[in-house]
């Protein structure tokens, strides 16, 4: 039985480059070698919003938060489309407490698949084993308090708004075959007033902040922070206290 050392929560903004980071991150922890030293441009390697299908990659397990979306079998397509998924409302916020739960103590859990065209959950369940390293990435990672409660590094990635809604727009267009009147629709009607009110006041509880999304540098000291906040828990030593509110450290190039 593993019992994880060291959970990372990733949150940020529709397109901020979330996913990118968290892979990013379980690569450097798994040792591979093939990041490139750049920035994602806009509609370029863009892999936000798209949940791996596995939960666990060696030492490190990757829980994305789409994938707790609540299920809501008894609506008909036309009333699900309807939903406004940018709330916290429309999360499965005790299913997500629970299988943390269940890692943080050394249990596997069955992680919940989301189908992003029917909005709902599939038929689908994923077996996550604990690992030695927790990643948890999705735009309200660091909304619910019990949650954040069991992060041992909060992470926001930040990018301008105009950077997201081209990620967004390409996503949703061309992978999902959303119109893009429907898009702009609904960013301007739901996402960019959600992301106002409940996303980027977050921000706040951030402990370390990535703008622009991943590149080596910045990968490169969250990978170092996390060693050194393993490495204090592994060996017992205390941690440094930081002032609330005030990010241990912010990356800006």
């Amino acid at each position: 039985m593993t019992i994880p050392s060291f959970v990372l929560g990733i949150a940020g903004g529709t397109g901020a480059g979330k996913t990118t980071v968290a892979r990013e991150v379980t690569a450097g922890l798994e040792g591979a070698d093939s990041r490139t030293d750049r920035r994602v441009e806009p509609g370029e390697g863009f892999e936000e919003d798209q949940p791996d299908a596995e939960g666990s990659a060696g030492a490190v397990t990757h829980v994305p938060l789409d994938n707790y979306y609540e299920d809501r079998p008894e609506l008909t397509l036309d009333e699900r489309e309807e939903i406004n998924y940018d709330h916290p409302s429309a999360f499965d916020w005790e299913l997500l407490r629970e299988h943390f739960d269940r890692l943080l103590s050394g249990q596997p859990i069955e992680m919940p698949q989301y189908d992003f065209e029917t909005h709902s959950r599939t038929g689908e369940r994923v077996r996550v084993e604990p690992t030695d390293v927790v990643v948890l990435e999705g735009i309200l990672a660091l909304h619910d308090e019990a949650i954040v409660d069991m992060l041992d590094l909060r992470l926001y990635v930040e990018t301008d708004a105009d950077v997201r809604i081209l990620r967004r727009i390409r996503r949703d267009v061309l992978e999902r075959g959303r119109s893009l009147e429907g898009v702009i629709d609904q960013y301007l009607s739901t996402v960019k007033p959600m992301h106002e009110q409940f996303v980027e006041p977050t921000k706040k509880e951030a402990d370390l902040v990535i703008p622009e999304g991943a590149n080596t540098v910045a990968i490169d000291l969250l990978e170092a922070a996390i060693a050194a906040a393993r490495d204090r828990q592994l060996g017992g030593a205390p941690a440094t206290e930081a002032e609330p509110g005030t990010p241990l450290l912010e990356y800006d190039d």
